[in-house]
């Protein structure tokens, strides 16, 4: 009497299914990460080493033009001192994150920082990583 199994399990392993499950992750990750948003302008940051704090309550944009910005938002130069205090009247501890273009005179980062120094607010100067 010949008794064979016939159910005989494979020691092999497909890994066709894998591979659909690592191909699906790959396209959630590159679909969701093209949807994230920074809230900043399109400004060439000095280098330096360090990194900028992500956590902020207000960010303050130079542009080589001169022109000031509160978030995306254009404001004038002599405006921007009670914008700020109208913006971070309400936060426990108020942080500034100053975003000045490469190339922007230095009186003009003083003179925010200057701002943030008689108000008591923290200064973050956004810098890009070398």
């Amino acid at each position: 009497m010949d008794f064979k199994g016939r159910n005989k399990v494979s020691p092999e392993f497909s890994m066709a299914s894998m591979t659909d499950i690592v191909f699906l992750l790959l396209i959630f990750f590159m679909l969701t990460s093209t949807l994230v948003a920074v809230d900043a302008l399109d400004l060439q940051l000095p280098k330096a080493k360090g990194k900028t704090e992500k956590s902020q309550d207000v960010s303050v944009s130079i542009t080589k033009d001169l022109v000031f910005y509160i978030d995306k938002k254009p404001v004038k130069k002599e405006n921007l001192e009670p914008l700020l205090k109208a913006r971070l009247r309400k936060s426990e501890r108020p942080v500034i994150i100053l975003r000045a273009e490469e190339g922007v005179p230095i009186e003009e980062v003083v003179y925010v920082m200057d701002i943030a120094n008689r108000n008591n607010y923290k200064l973050i100067l956004a810098v890009r990583p070398e």
